[in-house]
């Protein structure tokens, strides 16, 4: 199941279906990697293994251009694409974004980056635009 996105504006949820076509191929991590997605070492739980392409991190937003690629491991070490991340310099204006308030850009000083995820391939019971996801678990034999 993927998020639930009740509550959304048509538009919103336009934009996060073009997202999420945009980026079925990169189902297969392989596909992102050869289109210049890279392991960026960023591996958090409850979100899981960040991978960026540094050339779309120019301060436009585009839903069909995500930034960076969220992937969790399964029990077999397989990757499955779980969510889309935009990603902004953080001496720009916080972005617009997805049409409408619910999206939830957070300015990360760490990475110097305006930071938004959707959650367009997995279920996030805390909405679409949260962060963290509770059913994203990192399973520590494949780390």
């Amino acid at each position: 199941m993927v998020s639930d996105y009740s509550g959304l504006s048509s538009q919103t949820t336009w934009e996060l279906q073009q997202a999420r076509a945009a980026t079925a191929r990169y189902r297969n991590i392989e596909n992102a990697i050869k289109d210049g997605y890279s392991n960026i070492n960023v591996v958090v739980e409850n979100m899981g293994h960040h991978y960026m392409k540094s050339e779309y991190v120019d301060g436009a937003f585009d839903p069909r251009k995500p930034e960076i690629l969220v992937y969790d491991p399964d029990e077999e070490g397989n990757f499955e694409l779980v969510a889309v991340e935009y990603a902004v310099p953080l001496n720009l204006p916080r972005p617009e974004g997805f049409t409408g308030s619910a999206d939830v850009w957070d300015g990360n000083a760490g990475f110097q980056l305006w930071l938004l995820h959707a959650w367009v391939w997995a279920y996030n019971p805390n909405g679409v635009f949260n962060p963290l996801n509770p059913n994203v678990h990192l399973h520590d034999e494949h780390n």
